[in-house]
């Protein structure tokens, strides 16, 4: 190691260190949230502005392992705005409870590094060391609330799922690296390059990709590997189910860039069927679910699993020769983030007081009982929608047109993919406008005086609509971030 490598890796060095740092203000002022926070949003600032600066000039580290790219910055700079969202939305929620604070952030510190890993890696084994780092973490949050079963019961469901779908995602990396002789992923791209083109893709790379296909499956919560979603989200306290909807899933999607489109893009060919057979059930089982929800963390949950199938199409639109594809899919995954997060922080500030459910009655009347969370949570379901201004409607239209550019030049299943798009998009705004309809239409069953909520949880929500709101208005700036990011890879 030299300190050239600490230099390029700064911020993640220093992520792990707000984490250190984190344990040590709660030794120092024990149970108080207050310093906690300070640590963790300082820390998270300071790992923000080192993303930038090191971002400026690309780099590699420890040996060409670790690199430093537009695609780098983007997702590192993502992760963190992503922690600092979850932190500031979980205090009103954890304090109720009695769940501590600084267990939370450092657990969720250490999960954001594996995510900043992945997307750094350039070698197959520093991607697998990062994937853990960032899962495993996940597990303890899904059940953090240790005396809540239901917690419990979807901590166990996504761990036994999880470990299951790393271990068949390390079969098919031990098949690539006994192929090609290397776990460097440049390498790997070069030798796949003259296995196809010495004969195509042989039986065992076959069984690899198939493997490492199902593993990356189960992590993005794609249908049919995403059983674990619904429980796992429907039990984790409400501000980790935030967190878990957006922040592994966009990790996984950081291990997928790098792995198939770095590492074996010389076979997109081969798996380009496989990426639209999956966007089509994924977004279509996961809307027609989501129907049926009577739960709205349960309904935001099939939600996800749409979502994915979306994302999806960005990344078939790419293997099918269009760079916009994956232009779309990173775009998505930040505006996804924001307004995914700003709903579910709604639904953790209704559950402030012990006890409410996230049943659609406990959104009957809020409109009426609290106007500023009522109007918050319909601009987030519409952006969830697709409905123009909003965030939502820019990114689902980059995909779709990304699809539709690919099947003008000739691949014909991509125009398909894009009708199947469009047409769940409109499915789905059944589901979320059916709270709107409760919040504005329907009466409580019971009155409950208004809540009051914290500055920390306002000022989060805040920023979650602007970002939604500006994002659809004026994406030029993000827009000119993801094209340096896809052209990074692409």
């Amino acid at each position: 190691m030299t300190w050239s490598d600490l230099v390029t890796s700064a911020p993640l060095v220093v992520a792990i260190l707000v984490a250190g740092a984190v344990v040590v203000a709660d030794i120092v002022r024990p149970g108080r949230s207050g310093p906690v926070l300070a640590v963790s949003l300082a820390g998270l600032a300071l790992v923000f502005g080192l993303t930038i600066v090191t971002g400026a000039t690309p780099a590699t580290a420890f040996g060409g392992a670790y690199t430093v790219d537009a695609l780098t910055t983007f997702l590192d700079g993502l992760f963190v705005l992503i922690v600092v969202f979850t932190l500031v939305f979980a205090p009103d929620y954890l304090a109720p409870r009695g769940l501590p604070l600084a267990e939370f952030a450092m657990v969720l510190l250490f999960a954001m590094t594996g995510a900043m890993l992945i997307a750094a890696s350039a070698d197959l084994l520093v991607l697998f060391i990062g994937l853990e780092l960032m899962v495993l973490p996940g597990y303890l949050l899904a059940g953090y609330h240790k005396s809540d079963g239901f917690s419990t019961e979807g901590a166990i469901k996504y761990f036994l799922l999880g470990s299951f779908s790393s271990a068949i995602f390390l079969f098919g990396l031990a098949f690539v690296w006994g192929l090609t002789g290397t776990t460097r992923v440049a390498e790997v791209a070069d030798a796949l390059s003259g296995l196809v083109a010495a004969g195509g893709v042989s039986t065992g790379l076959a069984l690899g990709l198939a493997f490492m296909t199902t593993g990356v499956a189960f992590k993005i919560a794609a249908v049919p590997f995403h059983y674990w979603t619904p429980d796992a989200y429907q039990g984790s306290p409400t501000p980790v189910t935030g967190y878990l909807s957006v922040g592994p899933k966009i990790g996984a999607f950081a291990l997928i860039l790098r792995l198939f489109v770095e590492a074996l893009g010389p076979l997109k060919a081969d798996w380009f069927a496989v990426i639209v057979v999956l966007a089509v059930l994924t977004m279509t089982l996961g809307n027609l679910v989501a129907l049926t929800q009577t739960n709205v963390k349960r309904m935001l949950a099939y939600s996800s699993i749409a979502h994915t199938g979306y994302m999806l199409v960005g990344l078939a639109a790419y293997a099918a020769g269009r760079i916009e594809g994956l232009q779309g899919l990173l775009y998505y995954g930040a505006a996804y983030s924001f307004m995914n997060l700003g709903a579910f922080a709604i639904i953790a500030a209704l559950q402030k007081r012990a006890g409410v459910t996230s049943n659609l009655e406990t959104f009957a009347g809020l409109g009426r009982r609290e106007t500023g969370l009522g109007i918050l949570m319909t601009l987030f379901l519409l952006s969830l929608t697709g409905i123009p201004p909003t965030a939502g409607f820019l990114a689902k239209a980059l995909v779709i047109v990304a699809a539709v550019q690919a099947s003008q030049d000739g691949v014909g299943s991509m125009g398909l993919l894009a009708v199947v798009l469009v047409l769940n998009a409109a499915v789905a705004a059944f589901y979320y406008l059916r709270v709107v309809v409760y919040m504005f239409m329907r009466e409580p069953q019971s009155e409950q005086p208004a809540l009051r909520h914290g500055r920390l949880l306002w000022g989060g929500l805040v920023v979650a609509t602007i970002l939604t709101v500006v994002l659809g208005v004026i994406p030029g700036p993000l827009l000119d971030i993801v094209r340096n990011a896809a052209a990074a890879i692409g």
